[in-house]
């Protein structure tokens, strides 16, 4: 097969795609003939993401979904018009994310930072689910950042009530994004459906922009030059939304296209299910439709 048709007839939906990682994504797998769809909080942005890919792969079919992804009726309304536009979906990239410095409160009364970083993917993926398994082999890419490796779940204070910090809120936000990787593999285990997490590096976005901290604001402009592009940060999502030499791989870590060892706390498997559950509880998930793994994968 010619490496430009490596995706052909697969369809993939990159959330956060209407700029940065997320837009060099979507703009390399439709290089690879895929069918790709972004999504995005501005239709406007959207709009002119779609023309961007075009611009560089004139013969590719892109969708636009509009939707705040912080927001979980904006979440479940986006999984409904995917399902009804598309009939298969090879891929799905969880990319959407960001940094506050100060606590912000969702419509659903929850920490901002939690609720998109991890809480997005988690819906979407549960939402999602019954499209992926029906397409197999399919593949979920969750990306999260070396900042895991600082993260910890604080379950008594989840959002943020008694003391935020925004560096602390994103770092448990990406340690989430690895513990649920690593348990979705195991709930997906036998399905054909394939979950794996990956660190980009640090990419020159608009990170952390609509609410920065002082600190940021000094040191950017300054470290800014040394950062990847956002073709560089793509890398490795593209790498894992395509590549046939991760085919069947589920439940690694990822950094530069290659597996890497994540935090000693994501390799937690108590600490993985006790966030499975409290995420399910705070998405409103009935636990008949989110099934425990098999006992073999409790051992």
């Amino acid at each position: 097969m010619n490496a430009r048709d490596l995706m052909g007839g697969k369809t993939v939906l990159v959330t956060g795609g209407t700029g940065g990682i997320g837009l060099a994504a979507a703009t390399g797998l439709a290089g690879l003939r895929a069918r790709v769809g972004i999504v995005g909080r501005s239709a406007a942005r959207g709009a002119a993401a779609a023309d961007a890919v075009r611009s560089k792969v004139p013969s590719v079919q892109v969708d636009v979904f509009e939707a705040d992804l912080s927001a979980q009726s904006e979440v479940r309304r986006l999984a409904a018009e995917v399902k009804a536009t598309y009939s298969r979906l090879d891929v799905l990239v969880n990319n959407a994310g960001g940094y506050w410095s100060h606590r912000h409160v969702t419509a659903d009364g929850l920490e901002h930072t939690f609720a998109l970083n991890h809480l997005a993917p988690f819906l979407l993926t549960h939402e999602l689910h019954d499209l992926l398994v029906a397409s197999a082999p399919a593949r979920v890419v969750t990306v999260s950042s070396g900042a895991q490796a600082m993260g910890r779940i604080d379950f008594d204070d989840l959002q943020g009530e008694r003391s935020y910090n925004g560096q602390r809120a994103y770092n448990q936000s990406k340690l989430a994004n690895v513990l649920f990787t690593y348990e979705l593999a195991r709930r997906l285990e036998g399905t054909g459906v394939t979950a794996t997490v990956l660190h980009p590096g640090v990419v020159r976005t608009s990170f952390g922009q609509e609410d920065s901290d002082r600190w940021m604001r000094l040191v950017l402009p300054l470290v800014r030059p040394f950062m990847k592009t956002p073709d560089q940060g793509a890398a490795t999502p593209i790498y894992l939304a395509s590549s046939p030499e991760v085919d069947g791989v589920s439940g690694a870590y990822f950094a530069h296209q290659r597996t890497k060892k994540s935090s000693k706390a994501s390799y937690d498997r108590d600490l993985a299910h006790r966030l499975w559950e409290v995420s399910t509880s705070l998405v409103g998930i009935h636990q008949a439709n989110n099934p425990e793994p098999d006992a073999k994968d409790q051992t």
